[in-house]
């Protein structure tokens, strides 16, 4: 039997289409994602409505929820918010730990987010590079054991590269030879695996349905 997990990087940020935002922002290290992002979630919607998913897995971050929901809508599927999915919280770019939105206040303006799912992941706030990439690939691995059929799972760039490099047993970046450094906005990464077989590569940061 074949299974699946796709893992999909958020669309673009506020921020990178207006620098100047979090200068006025209520949560400025959680920025939503742009019109662009928005168009690009929508295309992700339209590329994964077809295929059967049985669980959807976001960050809790803003932009990977924004991202996540019309894909949810577009398959009638719950939000499962898992803080190992989450950015790579290093110190540079987050002095103290971001505030986010919690699970509650997430389900009352997404409605497809599982205001019930407890997180199987936790990023450490300050962690490296490396330990951000373990983290989620800790958190791929429990995911796959413990729920049954295709998974979606939606985060960041290091996210994304950690939960593929660790179901691949590669490395991320030219040493690894599978997996890039870095991963464009929106696209999907396809893991497949046959029956007890080792996972295989099927897509690698793909962009096409972007248009």
């Amino acid at each position: 039997m074949e299974r699946c997990v796709w893992l999909a990087r958020h669309g673009d940020r506020q921020d990178f289409a207006d620098p100047g935002w979090a200068a006025t922002a209520d949560r400025p290290f959680d920025p939503p994602l742009s019109a662009l992002g928005r168009r690009q979630a929508r295309a992700l919607a339209r590329r994964l409505a077809s295929e059967p998913l049985a669980h959807l897995f976001s960050s809790p971050f803003l932009r990977c929820v924004e991202t996540t929901s019309p894909i949810a809508d577009a398959l009638e599927l719950a939000i499962a918010l898992d803080d190992g999915l989450s950015e790579w919280l290093n110190r540079e770019w987050f002095p103290e730990r971001p505030a986010l939105m919690d699970p509650a206040a997430a389900a009352r303006c997404f409605p497809r987010v599982d205001p019930a799912y407890c997180s199987r992941g936790a990023a450490e706030h300050g962690e490296g590079g490396e330990q951000a990439l373990r983290r989620a690939g800790r958190l791929a691995r429990r995911l796959v054991d413990e729920f049954e059929g295709d998974l979606l799972l939606v985060g960041h760039g290091a996210s994304v590269l950690g939960a593929a490099a660790e179901l691949l047993g590669v490395r991320v970046g030219p040493a690894g030879g599978l997996l890039p450094s870095e991963l464009p906005t929106a696209s999907l990464t396809k893991l497949v695996r046959q029956g007890g077989a080792s996972w295989h590569l099927a897509l690698r940061a793909d962009t096409c349905h972007l248009g």
